[in-house]
């Protein structure tokens, strides 16, 4: 099968298309014809070798993938051949074929585009879960939402306002806030130019945000510990800005701040219910017109290293997507 081909653990230089064996059909999976892949930082980390998982070489990179079912193991029930998917997937979705395994499976609407499952598992599966079953936020509270045009950020904006929140988004730059501010945002901070702090403090008169949800670690991160009502909650979900925030706990106890740590796929594992539920929510809110997945660029599996250069560059908005054949 024609596939996006890693072949060692070094930079991405080495990507190309080329050809890999059809993976095998263990039995509680599914085989999928896959027509998009979406892109995220862990596949960027995983073709270096820097990724908690290391597939072995050579491997199809990519851990989301949406198409048709074409092959179900004689052991799953409620897949059937021909159905219209997304997936989640350990690596392999940068190809013609991948498997994944059934309870990691989801048949999509019918108005649903393959370019929008594509991108859709991951982002909308850790903002919805983080957002309701980790911090919990409420109606009416104010939700500060970090890297608000990026993957799950955009998607934190857009779940926080269906929960009824108050979302102060921040982003590099007036053109990433006006996506955040379409797809909600009530009120904006470019951190490029402005104090993340003094403007959460001027936009709710002194009190702060009540929630925190922060993919980007860094100075975003040491800025909401200063932005943050008296117990208040901060969600760890990410360091986009490529620095791992070290924790003051004496701020955390004069001001009861709680942070939570949180990795959405191994939840997966973990609490597989929780995310189906999740998922049942979600396309639900899809098929009423609630979510609308925001996609900002589409390359063939042959731009595989200008499709990882967009999203490691910060030059997109929403989800990158790779097409493995023509779709829609």
């Amino acid at each position: 099968m024609r596939a996006v081909v890693c072949a060692s653990f070094d930079d991405e230089e080495q990507l190309g298309v080329g050809e890999l064996p059809s993976p095998d059909l263990p039995q509680g999976y599914v085989r999928i014809a896959v027509r998009a892949a979406g892109v995220n930082f862990a596949d960027t980390l995983m073709v270096k070798g820097k990724y908690q998982v290391k597939p072995q070489l050579p491997f199809a990179p990519g851990l989301e993938a949406a198409g048709f079912v074409t092959e179900v193991s004689s052991d799953v029930e409620g897949i059937n051949v021909g159905d219209r998917v997304m997936a989640s997937v350990e690596h392999g979705a940068y190809a013609e074929e991948a498997v994944a395994k059934a309870s990691n499976v989801y048949v999509i609407p019918d108005k649903m585009t393959f370019v929008e499952a594509a991108g859709f598992p991951i982002v909308y599966g850790t903002s919805h879960i983080g957002l309701v079953n980790k911090l919990k936020v409420q109606p009416g509270e104010t939700l500060l939402v970090h890297g608000a045009a990026g993957g799950v950020g955009l998607t934190a904006v857009e779940i926080g306002k269906a929960l009824g929140a108050r979302v102060i988004a921040t982003a590099g730059g007036q053109e990433k806030l006006e996506i955040a501010k379409k797809y909600g945002a009530d009120d904006l901070i470019d951190y490029r130019t402005e104090d993340i702090r003094e403007r959460v403090k001027a936009l709710t008169d002194g009190r702060g945000a009540d929630a925190v949800y922060d993919p980007v670690g860094g100075a975003a991160f040491d800025a909401s510990l200063r932005a943050i009502v008296q117990g208040g909650r901060i969600l760890v979900v990410g360091f986009a800005s490529g620095t791992v925030p070290q924790i003051p706990a004496n701020i955390l106890l004069v001001k009861n701040i709680t942070v939570i740590g949180y990795y959405w796929g191994a939840h997966r594992i973990l609490d597989p219910d929780l995310v189906h539920g999740s998922f049942k929510e979600l396309l639900q809110w899809y098929a009423d017109g609630k979510l609308k997945p925001h996609v900002s660029h589409v390359f063939p599996m042959e731009d595989v290293k200008q499709a990882h250069d967009t999203l490691t560059g910060r030059k997109s908005t929403g989800k990158v997507v790779i097409l493995t054949s023509e779709t829609k």
